[in-house]
């Protein structure tokens, strides 16, 4: 690892276990030191035993034999558990390091990061408990064997230790003449992994409109890139195996050749040819093997190296001062909002303020900036430029976790997560039953819940997938409520919902407003501003009017047929400062005004 490399939660973990590794690299000192056992054995058994014919000698050499090969097992056994041992280790110090991260860049719109960042940690994980990592171990060991050969004699030495050079040669022409291609059929294999899991959610589309041939059709356009390139990789690497595979037979048979020379000019004894054999072949093996276990550490060193980028780029957070809970106060200031990704401006430049327990309707055309409006609110996408602040504070600046059990919040996509309904409800954290019964009776789902098959403990499903639109939309409401939050973002809360729903909608927002929490709705339809205390109106990501509901609502009547919020793209829509809340409307809490935002 070099010097120069960020530290991460990675590195870290990887330098803390740098007294095992060493601890393993004396074990491997010792397996291949026990790994002459079989050449000694040979040795003694044509030089000493069938030159005497003593059989005491061959019982006490093949129980130290034996002995020695004991010996080796333990500590190969020793070798491994170690081994198994760090990687858990390191998974559970790095995982959640490694999942936040990934959570993190998923957030910023990339989707297959998380997916990717998880299995580059299982990859890591396995290449350090498989057979190849044993293989590099054993491979700086590899000049042990090559010295007992030139004891042996100093011919047999230099065959031998040509036939390793040789080897290694040929390691390093594979290594070139695959990289390229094996790197390239991997980012082929995750965009055709990653195409094929985005789209296959959308099944019931694909089914209804026939899409699925297709789909299938530039799946395999990506497939096809992918396997082209991996048997081009696989071709020169089987190519490079079946020379490497000669080159091992011809070695392994030419040491008996030379050694039978040897021994016929009387400068070696048989059992010292057979040994020379014995050794070249172990002095072979950990260079063969890690030829064998090569795609699997150029595949971990990749791993790795998007392990550092992915927590170089998104650090953990340290500890924060826990904030009180908030009141509700929100101020958005020159708030420029965009997607993750992307340099164009959906929200652009807009200052508008809410007081506590205040429910504002956010209303306007498509595309008109609401739902990024309603991500930024809840700090989901971080501002372009200009901030959201809670009670002062800026959305930034708040421990993730801390804010949010005071935010509540309902995408328009609503997505519910494996478990059960009052996992669900409880935001998959400890089951309170009174606050899950009432979030549920606050959302008006409590008697839909307990028609369900199990009640509160009928299990949803991937995705919600065992219940309607109308039913998820609802959960989740109850979801967004649960714990008494002081901020509650709506987007699209009745847009699958039927009468019974919309009723409970419009109940449950006059609870929230009785309970002093400051809401905004993002929403097309108008029969909720009949309880609403403010209408902010949004045009091309700007804000025409904001102020109290009667008040824009006259305004809005007031304009020519088809300009506005609904059609106009200038006019209303370049208007920056929203109107103050005039003194004729005392009871409802006061919306802030631009200026006040900016005092």
């Amino acid at each position: 690892m070099p010097s120069s490399a960020p530290r991460t939660a990675l590195s870290a973990t990887l330098r803390s276990f740098r007294g095992l590794f060493l601890a393993v690299g004396a074990f491997s000192l010792a397996i291949n030191l026990l790994m002459l056992t079989p050449a000694v054995y040979m040795l003694q058994i044509y030089d000493r035993v069938l030159a005497s014919r003593n059989t005491t000698t061959l019982l006490m050499l093949t129980l130290i034999m034996v002995g020695l090969y004991a010996l080796e097992a333990a500590l190969e056994w020793v070798r491994s558990r170690a081994l198994i041992r760090a990687s858990a280790a390191m998974d559970l110090r790095v995982g959640p390091v490694v999942f936040d991260a990934a959570y993190e860049r998923t957030l910023r719109g990339k989707s297959g990061s998380a997916q990717q960042a998880l299995g580059d940690l299982t990859n890591i994980r396995q290449f350090v408990t498989g057979k190849g990592l044993f293989a590099f171990f054993d491979a700086p060991w590899t000049p042990i064997y090559l010295l007992v050969i030139f004891l042996l004699h100093p011919w047999l030495g230099w065959f031998a230790t040509g036939a390793a050079v040789l080897l290694l040669l040929l390691a390093w022409v594979n290594e070139i003449a695959t990289a390229r291609a094996l790197a390239g059929a991997n980012r082929e294999a995750q965009g055709a992994t990653h195409y094929a899991s985005t789209h296959l959610r959308n099944a019931e589309v694909i089914a209804a409109m026939g899409m699925l041939e297709r789909l299938r059709t530039r799946w395999v356009q990506r497939q096809s890139r992918m396997l082209s390139l991996q048997s081009h990789a696989s071709d020169r690497a089987a190519a490079v195996g079946a020379a490497t595979k000669f080159v091992r037979v011809v070695c392994q048979s030419g040491v008996l050749g030379v050694g039978a020379l040897l021994v016929i000019d009387g400068q070696l004894s048989p059992g010292g040819m057979i040994a020379a054999s014995i050794l070249l072949g172990r002095a072979l093996a950990p260079v063969d093997q890690a030829m064998g276990s090569w795609r699997s550490l150029v595949q971990a060193r990749g791993a790795y190296a998007r392990l550092q980028e992915l927590m170089t780029a998104h650090p953990p957070q340290g500890p924060r001062v826990a904030l009180p809970r908030p009141t509700g106060l929100v101020m958005a200031e020159g708030l420029v909002v965009g997607p993750p990704g992307s340099r164009q401006p959906v929200v652009r430049g807009v200052s508008f303020g809410a007081s506590p327990g205040m429910l504002v309707a956010v209303i306007g055309a498509s595309a008109s900036g609401k739902s990024s409006l309603a991500r930024a609110l809840v700090g989901v996408w971080s501002p372009m430029s200009g901030t959201v602040r809670l009670d002062g504070a800026d959305v930034a600046q708040w421990d993730k976790a801390e804010l949010g059990q005071w935010v509540g919040y309902l995408p328009q996509d609503v997505e519910l997560f494996e478990g059960t309904v009052a996992e669900n409800i409880a935001r998959l954290g400890p089951l309170d039953s009174d606050q899950i019964v009432r979030a549920a009776r606050r959302a008006g789902v409590h008697e839909m819940v307990l028609r369900l098959p199990q009640g509160y403990e009928t299990p949803i499903g991937e995705g919600g997938a065992a219940l309607s639109g109308g039913q998820r939309q609802r959960i989740g409401l109850a979801r967004a409520l649960y714990g008494d939050p002081a901020l509650i973002v709506l987007d699209e809360p009745n847009a699958n919902l039927d009468e019974a729903g919309d009723a409970a909608l419009v109940a449950a927002l006059r609870e929230l407003q009785r309970a002093k929490c400051t809401v905004f709705v993002m929403t097309h339809r108008l029969n909720i501003l009949s309880i609403v205390d403010a209408v902010l109106v949004m045009d091309n990501g700007k804000i025409s009017a904001y102020g109290p509901r009667d008040a824009v609502l006259e305004s809005l009547r007031a304009q020519p047929k088809g300009a506005g919020a609904t059609g106009a793209t200038g006019g209303a829509a370049d208007q920056q400062a929203p109107p103050s809340l005039p003194d004729s409307a005392p009871s409802r809490p006061a919306p802030l005004t631009q200026q006040e935002c900016t005092a």
